[in-house]
């Protein structure tokens, strides 16, 4: 059965001088899906600001807003609370003959590319073929992550947001995003659609109902194997109660929590909390 989980993300940032203007979307709404019921969901911002809110070209909720009297901090806030599911199975009704059928290649060809962050290596190509032999589908996708698991080290601080998932290879340590960017890049090698995920981990497995802890920005991966499933590669583990799915796409670049643009003062300081707290 399931959690119930709040989840409290604030980001905020100061300004050595007033900014006289800013535009910014936020990716902070958690999906509502057959995995997951999202209760309810708000994005605030302190000063006020005007924002509406859309559905981006991978079905994320964005909500977009700006600023035009000068201030010199912003918080952004999204508060939400979530309904998870529990563990997710892998999917096993595809072959790799229909994945690498016409009609499969077409519907999910932007999943099968390869970005700047999703790039390619001589390396991960011969590793990718080796996973594939003599494998099903789905049984390929959890070696990958095995892979992947088993030869990065966790480690913050040695790569950052623009890091490509070979850079991250060749350094051999990394962050949950760099652990999905290299997931990717040996599913798609296969032929395997695959899909970038950021949203939050609850950290613990014992955390108690009413209990707040500090939660994490996390990423993992989805595959198309007859049906999208996901698994955590940096964990090792299905996604399950303790995950809360907030956006998709390609790779990190569809999914990053707040980009936008301001005139004036520089930024001096950008702060990052998430709480997460176990409702049931």
């Amino acid at each position: 059965m399931g959690w119930r989980i709040r989840v409290v993300h604030e980001t905020g940032f100061k300004y050595s001088s007033p900014v006289l203007e800013t535009y910014n979307e936020v990716r902070l709404t958690p999906r509502s899906d057959q995995h997951q019921n999202v209760i309810v969901s708000r994005v605030e911002t302190v000063p006020a600001t005007r924002s509406y809110r859309y559905e981006d070209y991978w079905g994320t909720q964005v909500t977009a807003f700006d600023l035009h009297a000068p201030h010199t901090e912003l918080l952004v806030t999204g508060t939400s609370v979530v309904e998870t599911g529990d563990d997710s199975e892998p999917l096993r009704e595809t072959d790799w003959a229909e994945l690498a059928s016409e009609h499969i290649r077409d519907r999910y060809t932007e999943m099968l590319e390869f970005t700047d962050y999703v790039s390619r290596d001589p390396e991960l190509v011969r590793i990718a073929k080796g996973i594939r032999k003599d494998k099903e589908p789905a049984d390929a996708v959890l070696a990958a992550c095995e892979l992947v698991r088993d030869t990065m080290t966790y480690q913050s601080g040695t790569t950052g947001v623009s890091t490509s998932a070979t850079e991250a290879w060749q350094t051999g340590k990394g962050v949950c995003q760099d652990y999905a960017h290299l997931t990717l890049v040996l599913l798609r090698e296969m032929g395997i659609p695959a899909r970038y995920v950021s949203g939050y981990l609850l950290p613990r497995k014992d955390v108690a109902v009413g209990d707040t802890v500090s939660g994490q920005s996390h990423a993992w991966i989805e595959a198309r194997t007859g049906g999208w499933w996901g698994f955590d590669p940096t964990n090792g583990i299905p996604i399950g109660q303790r995950h809360v799915w907030v956006a998709v796409g390609r790779d990190y670049a569809d999914v990053s929590p707040l980009k936008g643009i301001y005139s004036g003062g520089t930024a001096e300081a950008l702060d990052v909390a998430v709480d997460m707290t176990r409702l049931a």
